[in-house]
């Protein structure tokens, strides 16, 4: 693994392969940051890609992987995942966050701490989830989220997903403050939306950001423009020394 504590004195191998924890920006998509991270390392032909996509408006870590180690992709992807964020109560959105407008509102003043407490009890251990219609997830050969653009109506199967823990950390009305660790393939949008519906007034997501994957934290991630500096200075010492050799 290769992150903000390794040093100039261990090279990297990127065809060899590198596992490079990044803590992605918020609004780039987890190709951007790819893109990126492949372009730095030309004029080097690269193999990168990530383990597990964030959507745009959601930070945290991203899994890197380059050269060899992107066959490891599959595995980094089966890892449990922990996340903190918001749940804002009282207005729904289509896309279950901020990626799209309000399209409901419901009063949510009669809403207590103890039913929010109650509700998050729900949402533990093995539970059938329905993916959002704004999502990357492929019919016939189309993302879904395309047609959901279009208005076109989309009907997505339930998935089985396992809720390790869900835990409101803090209450500012309409406003949830959660932590949440699961199983691979949970839409976080969805507990949202779900939440929303379970306490009868709707929901949307409006704050996400990974913290954990497996063993990796994001307190070990690199700062995308920090690392993408540190590969170019990386390729101009490989360049130097071939040049005085």
């Amino acid at each position: 693994m290769t992150n903000v504590e390794e040093t100039l004195s261990s090279p990297f191998d990127f065809a060899g392969g590198e596992v490079l924890l990044v803590d992605k920006p918020l609004e780039w998509t987890s190709f951007d940051v790819v893109g990126k991270l492949r372009n730095s390392m030309k004029p080097q032909k690269i193999k990168v890609g990530h383990a597990g996509t964030l959507d745009p408006l959601a930070t945290g870590l991203l899994i890197i992987c380059t050269g060899k180690f992107t066959k490891r992709i599959d595995s980094f992807q089966a890892e449990d995942k922990e996340y903190t964020g918001v749940i804002t109560l009282g207005t729904t959105t289509p896309s279950y966050d901020l990626e799209t407008a309000v399209n409901q509102t419901f009063d949510y003043t009669h809403i207590t701490e103890a039913d929010i407490y109650e509700t998050a009890l729900r949402f533990a251990g093995e539970l059938e989830q329905y993916p959002p219609a704004h999502s990357a997830i492929k019919i016939k050969g189309e993302r879904v989220y395309e047609k959901a653009r279009r208005g076109e109506d989309v009907e997505l199967k339930a998935r089985r997903i396992i809720i390790n823990s869900f835990d409101i950390e803090k209450i500012e009305m309409p406003n949830l403050y959660f932590r949440i660790s699961c199983s691979k393939g949970t839409y976080i949008r969805s507990i949202a939306h779900d939440f929303g519906k379970a306490l009868g007034i709707g929901a949307h997501l409006s704050k996400l950001r990974r913290t954990k994957s497996g063993d990796f934290h994001v307190d070990d991630a690199w700062n995308l423009q920090d690392l993408i500096e540190k590969i170019k200075l990386h390729r101009t010492t490989i360049q130097q020394q071939q040049k005085n050799s």
